[in-house]
């Protein structure tokens, strides 16, 4: 029991003997002492007073008196502050609790609950390689599962894969079109960078084939588009040289997009590929043996980036397999009454009485949207595995997809409606904007890897760090350490929900709020650990004595770790985690580094009396194992030596 809950408990005690309340453990609110008050936790007396019919002072007087009286292997004193009441913990609680888990290496991992989740994450297209946006969205959802391990649960690991569609018939046609044969054992290039390239070319055809169309278009010539098109330009055309629109710039860039995007739709190359996508779903032998091969490629790439990350699936997807599924639910909705049909033949769902508007689950033509593939994987995944929650790990552009989706199988009544849960995440910029992919303006993750690995040996070099007894391969493995955990670190600390700017040198920084930070510290405990050596009945030692400040603030944050453990699987969070292994490796460095008038304080080698030495042996090694279990979570490895 963690002493919040003991305190609670005492709590709950108290106050039936002197009210005769009886409260459950959820009623009592527990804080941490602030800083200005002697104390280490808080409870909060204001609520009891309607049933004390006392003053909050007095109400907490009381309290105090009967927690002091009764659980003094607990709380040893008290003050109250108008209705807070602020608890001094005993140093023997401490004690034990140290001497229970210093050595413990799965320090705050709770047991399990006998709930599942599925965690769905990466889901990349096999039209390009993995982007700096995609590594926010592996490293959320890879840390999110092994926060929720930690809490208790059992999890599924899940990588949809967007291996179909429109966007996979572009790279396709254009490696037809322009290739001339090339693969990646002919060019060197990575296959997921090669499949890429082709991606792009082909935007920049249909970029140039559209220029014309929408010089037409402006000059109200519209003989690429049929009448229903040609009376849409019409009127946005029109609206173009509106006085209220050529004075606001994002208006006319809106309507700009649109006519630009209508344009597109009607060049000779993006024709091309709407044939090779029916032709594709029609089973044509030649597109779908085009097809196995160029994602072929992408899957070699994909699966060698995956490993230099240290990402991992329990189960893969494949919108291939499961888009057909999608359109079986389509069609049990149609007769259900629940989807209709429109003259053109597209299906579609109206969530107008929803406040939503209505939604195309499939073209007119018979091919799959986006929508009908989720709902068939959704389905999917839930008759495979029966999980209590599914959770899709999706940037915040798609809110309003998920939306829908829940609400579409809420409607026709699938089971997997409930667990449907989106963590939402902000996107990532560089200092210079947003990144491109139609314009090949996206970072590589592939290069950010490897300019993190170069970045960490850049400043290792420069701050003179003495590596002659590393081996090349030790120093190669310390670099990629380095690097890779200070790419993770900088795009878990901030909250998911929130955009973020990403700059590679500020993250790998010895001084700041960077995984390198807590590395640093990690390692410099086990050089302690290694320089103190073996110490005779430490495994049975329970130190007795009065803890000085320091020693009592790292016992304290180290027994916390379970709490903020929970705290980050409730908020989805894992920067819950980033911010407590930096607030613990401070504390550790408070530890280390103080000295009065020369002489360090905190000493394990000179340490007073042997006893000291002990203890603070055991302080130091819980939370070793307490910042490797938070920097685990996140996916990121702690080095022996720095």
């Amino acid at each position: 029991m963690s002493v919040v809950q003991s305190i609670r408990t005492a709590a709950v005690t108290a106050i039936k003997s002197l009210y005769d309340q009886s409260l459950t453990v959820a009623d009592i609110s527990v804080n941490t002492t602030k800083p200005e008050f002697e104390g280490e936790y808080t409870i909060v007396v204001f609520s009891f007073t309607k049933f004390s019919r006392q003053k909050p002072e007095e109400t907490a007087q009381r309290i105090g008196e009967y927690l002091v009286a009764h659980h003094p292997e607990l709380i040893t004193r008290f003050n109250v502050v108008k209705g807070f009441l602020n608890l001094s913990i005993n140093d023997a609680y401490w004690a034990q609790f140290l001497q229970q888990n210093y050595s413990n290496a799965n320090i705050g991992i709770q047991p399990a609950n006998g709930k599942k989740i599925m965690v769905e994450y990466s889901s990349p297209n096999t039209n390009k390689p993995l982007h700096l946006g995609h590594l926010r969205n592996n490293f959320l959802g890879y840390s999110i599962a092994e926060i929720m391990k930690a809490n208790g649960f059992e999890v599924i690991k899940a990588n949809l894969v967007n291996d179909r569609g429109i966007h996979i018939c572009k790279s396709m046609l254009a490696w037809q079109l322009f290739a001339h044969g090339d693969t990646p054992q002919t060019t060197g290039i990575k296959g997921d960078h090669l499949v890429g390239d082709y991606y792009v070319k082909f935007e920049s055809v249909v970029k140039e084939q559209a220029e014309l169309i929408i010089d037409r278009a402006l000059e109200r010539d519209f003989q690429d588009f049929d009448a229903t098109e040609a009376e849409k330009l019409e009127k946005l055309v029109t609206a173009l040289h509106k006085p209220e629109v050529k004075d606001d710039k994002d208006k006319t860039s809106k309507i700009m997009d649109d006519i630009k995007e209508m344009s597109r739709n009607k060049t000779e190359i993006m024709q091309q590929a709407k044939i090779m996508l029916q032709q594709w779903e029609a089973g044509n032998h030649e597109v779908r043996e085009l097809w196995a091969t160029m994602n072929g490629w992408v899957y070699e790439g994909f699966d060698e980036t995956y490993k230099r990350l240290g990402i991992d699936f329990d189960k893969m997807y494949y919108e291939s397999e499961t888009y057909l599924l999608g359109k079986n639910i389509v069609a049990e909705g149609l007769e259900k009454g629940v989807l209709f049909k429109k003259e053109d033949n597209s299906v579609w769902i109206d969530l107008t009485a929803d406040g939503l508007d209505e939604k195309l689950l499939l073209r007119g033509d018979g091919t799959s949207v986006y929508m009908t593939q989720d709902l068939g994987t959704a389905c999917l995944k839930y008759e495979d595995y029966h999980m209590d929650q599914s959770v899709y790990v999706v940037a915040d552009e798609q809110n309003y997809h998920f939306k829908v989706l829940q609400l579409i199988l809420q409607k026709l009544g699938e089971p997997a409606a409930p667990g449907i849960l989106h963590l939402s995440y902000g996107m990532v910029e560089l200092p210079h904007g947003r990144m491109k992919s139609r314009e090949g303006t996206v970072v590589d993750a592939d290069d950010m890897i490897t300019e993190m690995v170069e970045t960490a040996a850049k400043q290792t070099s420069e701050l003179g760090k003495k590596l002659d007894s590393f081996s090349e391969e030790e120093l190669h493995t310390l670099y990629e350490t380095i690097g890779l955990g200070g790419l993770k670190f900088f795009l878990l600390r901030v909250d998911p929900k929130k955009k973020m700017i990403f700059n590679p040198e500020e993250s790998i920084s010895l001084t700041g709020f960077t995984a390198t930070f807590v590395q640093y510290a990690y390692a410099r405990i086990k050089s302690i650990i290694r320089e103190v050596g073996a110490v005779a009945d430490l495994p049975s030692f329970n130190y007795s004595g009065e803890l000085l400040p320091l020693e009592k603030e790292l016992i304290i944050l180290n027994e916390q770790f379970p709490v903020v453990l929970a705290e980050a699987y409730r908020e989805l969070s894992p920067a819950v985690i980033a911010n407590y292994a930096f607030q613990l490796a401070q504390a550790f460095n408070s530890f280390y580094g103080e000295k009065v008038e020369g002489v360090p304080t905190y000493s394990i080698l000179r340490a007073v009396t042997e006893e000291k030495k002990k203890l603070r042996l055991q302080i130091i090694m819980i939370t070793a194992h307490t910042i490797a279990q938070c920097m685990k979570l996140m996916g990121i490895r702690v080095p022996e030596r720095m």
